[in-house]
């Protein structure tokens, strides 16, 4: 569970999947849930099992052509009687008159246009509903005398969303089935050609035509259309599916052989008369383009007699589909590579599209994809925001934490990678360095206050800009001291190293830095350093309220003490030989002396960094040489000779503190030898 501590961009998603399960609910997203609904039944209509049913409706078709050779717009109503009288002729089951008779007719012919209907049973007309805030309140009926002589239906179109004109499904008015002919154009067809009165219960929002076929509409009461495969070729139905209105007009002109091609298009058909023609305006905006008023008709009588093949996603897949998505996308979001989460999130969405496509175009399952998707793309977006927010509040902190006392090329590492970077308590090998100034006591007091804080700025700002030189790290200052580390917070496989070659060029620079305080008249300041290696607990250690990134454990202590055993051995700069084990010859030493520091049983070897490999100038090899030859007598206990030895490195190289230290001790063991066990370590008994 630790990986889910803070993470409210997590709860946020949680929250955001909640909120498109209502909107989808409440129908929010309509517009772009229809975009996805298109791409989806485009797909769906390359099924070639899925063709228009051509075995139960047909088109008669009012073209631009026929009103060209007609003279007139529109059909008028004695002609839109014949054309019903010659399909109730040719045998047609229903005649579907997509032709509106709101107007009295201009020639005096709706009496005798209303005696035609009579004698055609199948016939079908248009009303129309007039809706207020999302009701039907009341229906306008065709105009008398023709309004009663056949059944009507309303034939009201809109799209689910007001920021599109889309029409994707049919509307059913439960409201309106109480009123006459309360049913819309498409169910008044089906119920014709079934013969079955339509019902419908609004509790399980089932339409029902007797026992031979049920419909299941969705929560608000509507039926998503699933439009039949365009012939190939084609982006409509009445191209290949209709009839010329002229031949419906003229039947009684034709030849028998044509009067019986025609029987065979009608008879026991749904016929749908409509108008194609541009002045008409007759066409809508539909998930699989540009269709006419009678082919978004004829779509609809398809669906209703295939049973309403699209179904909503029930409640409980949109659930588990929305849920399993959640939890892939909180999977990528603990991805720590912004290029891999995004990677996976993309996945994830795929997948995701992949499935609800599946289920839309091979079971008929709607499967909500905008509101889902929403929330997915703005949850991505959440944790994005919430990663960048952690790595500019890491860097804040890196650059904070460690930009007084590390490199900048250290800090710029950590900053673009703080993966590189931990904070936690942790063992590891490392290189501890302590340094102190010899008698900073005395200068002290030497120097008014504000001298003091001046020089001690300047040494410590120097110092420090060594050690980040070499890309180490400020632990801390006591006073005038100094307490550094290699080897964190950066893995650093050349740390022992790194910090010898801090020490030798800080000893390098007071060597210059001496001469110019000598100049200036203010005290000289002389450095005494100690180095060790070896395991070293680092990480954030301190209270509650404070915390320092810091080492402990017995390799920091040693080195410690080898900062004040610098002291015995009038020396600058004393390493042991774990580090000078770990620099191998990538380092000029001079080993000084095996000791055992207080509290320690353990002997140390005592070396002093004298310069890079190959860099040791002339008289600093002679000197290393002559050490090394008159510490041999030492070793050996022949201390007379040791004696002699070291008086002539002294000759050579006066003030040089290990031969002094080494010279005096030889002249006590020449006057009172070590017993005979002597090891060659000699017993330090104070810290330094």
């Amino acid at each position: 569970m630790a990986n889910f501590k803070g993470r409210w961009d997590f709860l946020l998603a949680a929250i955001l999947f909640l909120l498109a399960m209502g909107a989808q609910r409440a129908d929010l997203f309509a517009a772009l849930e229809l975009q996805t609904q298109s791409f989806r039944q485009i797909l769906r209509m390359a099924d070639a099992e899925r063709v228009f049913p051509e075995d139960k409706i047909v088109f008669v078709n009012q073209d631009e052509a026929f009103f060209e050779d007609y003279g007139s717009w529109p059909l008028r109503r004695l002609d839109l009687a014949r054309v019903a009288e010659n399909v109730e002729a040719l045998g047609g089951r229903v005649m579907a008159v997509d032709n509106l008779f709101d107007f009295p007719s201009s020639y005096g012919e709706d009496g005798p246009t209303a005696e035609k209907f009579e004698g055609v049973p199948g016939l079908l007309l248009v009303s129309q509903g007039v809706v207020e805030d999302g009701r039907l309140i009341y229906i306008k009926q065709p105009v008398e005398p023709i309004n009663g002589v056949a059944r009507t239906g309303y034939t009201n179109v809109e799209s689910r969303s007001g920021l599109s004109e889309v029409i994707s499904d049919l509307r059913l008015f439960p409201e309106a089935i109480p009123m006459e002919n309360g049913w819309p154009f498409a169910v008044q067809a089906v119920s014709l050609y079934l013969g079955e009165t339509p019902s419908y219960d609004r509790e399980t929002r089932v339409l029902s035509f007797g026992d031979q076929l049920s419909v299941q509409l969705d929560q608000n009461h509507r039926l998503a259309l699933d439009f039949p495969s365009f012939p190939a070729g084609a982006q409509g139905y009445v191209a290949d599916f209709g009839i010329p209105v002229l031949e419906m007009l003229r039947l009684d002109e034709l030849e028998e052989d044509e009067a019986w091609e025609l029987r065979f298009w009608v008879e026991d058909k749904i016929v749908i008369l409509g108008d194609t023609s541009e002045v008409s305006h007759d066409y809508f905006e539909t998930p699989v383009g540009r269709l006419y008023g009678v082919e978004l008709i004829g779509a609809t009588i398809a669906t209703l007699l295939a049973g309403g093949p699209l179904m909503p996603a029930s409640f409980g897949l949109e659930a588990a589909v929305a849920l399993g998505l959640l939890l892939a996308l909180v999977g990528t979001g603990l991805l720590q590579n912004p290029a891999g989460r995004l990677a996976a999130s993309l996945v994830a969405l795929g997948l995701w599209a992949a499935l609800a496509t599946v289920l839309y175009v091979d079971q008929g399952i709607m499967l909500s994809m905008a509101y889902t998707g929403v929330a997915a793309v703005l949850s991505i977006v959440l944790m994005n925001i919430r990663f960048y927010l952690v790595e500019r509040g890491q860097k804040t902190l890196i650059r904070d934490a460690f930009g007084q006392y590390l490199s900048p090329k250290v800090v710029n590492i950590l900053v673009k990678d703080p993966s590189r970077l931990s904070l936690g308590g942790e063992q590891r090998e490392m290189t501890a360095f302590f340094s102190d100034v010899a008698g900073f006591s005395s200068i002290s007091e030497q120097l008014t206050p504000a001298g003091l804080v001046a020089l001690l700025n300047e040494y410590l700002t120097a110092m420090c800009d060594i050690i980040a030189e070499h890309e180490g790290t400020v632990d801390k200052f006591e006073g005038d001291a100094i307490i550094a580390f290699w080897g964190a917070p950066l893995d650093q496989p050349d740390h022992a190293l790194k910090a010898c070659l801090a020490a030798i060029d800080m000893q390098r620079y007071m060597v210059d830095y001496r001469k110019r305080l000598e100049a200036e008249g203010r005290p000289l300041l002389k450095v005494r350093m100690g180095l060790n290696s070896g395991q070293i607990l680092v990480g954030n250690m301190g209270s509650a309220q404070r915390m320092d990134y810091t080492i402990m454990g017995d390799a920091v202590n040693l080195a410690a003490r080898l900062e004040g055993v610098n002291k015995f051995y009038g020396s600058a700069t004393l390493i042991s030989q774990h580090t000078q084990r770990l620099v191998g010859d990538a380092l000029e030493v001079r080993e000084v002396d095996v000791v055992r520091v207080v509290g320690k049983n353990e002997p140390v070897t005592l070396f002093e960094p004298l310069a890079r490999a190959g860099e040791l100038r002339p008289e600093e090899a002679a000197l290393r040489e002559a050490f090394t030859e008159a510490r041999s007598h030492y070793q050996r206990r022949d201390f007379p000779a040791a004696v002699a030895a070291f008086e002539a490195v002294l000759v050579k190289f006066p003030g040089d503190g290990p031969s002094e230290t080494l010279l005096a001790r030889s002249k006590l063991y020449a006057e009172a030898p070590p017993p005979a066990d002597w090891d060659g370590v000699f017993q330090l008994t104070e810290k330094g």
